[in-house]
């Protein structure tokens, strides 16, 4: 069974670093908005298996960042319930738009979920990102 609940940001570099940038140093996943935002976990078992840092930038358009399911765990279904229980949570607060910065890799599971490409590709530490965007 899977429970999602708000974390702290420190619970959420673990996985960061393991499904994103592996890698790299546990520390290097601390994002300076880290304490602005909201940060939720989803559990099964009591084991953290996936992780979402949201982050309001204006009364109506929020932001989620640094989105990780563990590597064996994706394709169940657990990034999609995460996904929706955040998407609540903004519409929840008033929130008209929400949008993330896309790896290339993940576009196809954001457009199954009604979000849109918007802009141009952009590259970001060696990593080539799209912004999604869904009207809520």
């Amino acid at each position: 069974m899977l429970s999602i609940e708000q974390i702290t940001p420190q619970l959420t570099w673990q996985l960061r670093r393991d499904v994103l940038y592996p890698g790299k140093y546990k520390h290097d996943m601390e994002m300076e908005e880290d304490n602005e935002g909201y940060h939720f976990g989803a559990f099964t078992d009591n084991k953290l298996v996936a992780v979402i840092s949201l982050f309001k930038h204006s009364d109506h358009h929020w932001q989620f960042r640094k989105f990780a399911v563990s590597e064996v765990l994706q394709g169940t279904g657990i990034g999609t319930q995460l996904l929706n229980y955040i998407t609540n949570f903004v519409l929840n607060e008033g929130g008209q738009l929400l949008y993330c910065h896309a790896r290339l890799s993940a576009i196809g599971f954001y457009e199954k979920h009604g979000y849109k490409q918007v802009g141009d590709v952009f590259n970001k530490g060696g990593i080539d990102f799209i912004r999604m965007e869904i009207c809520l």
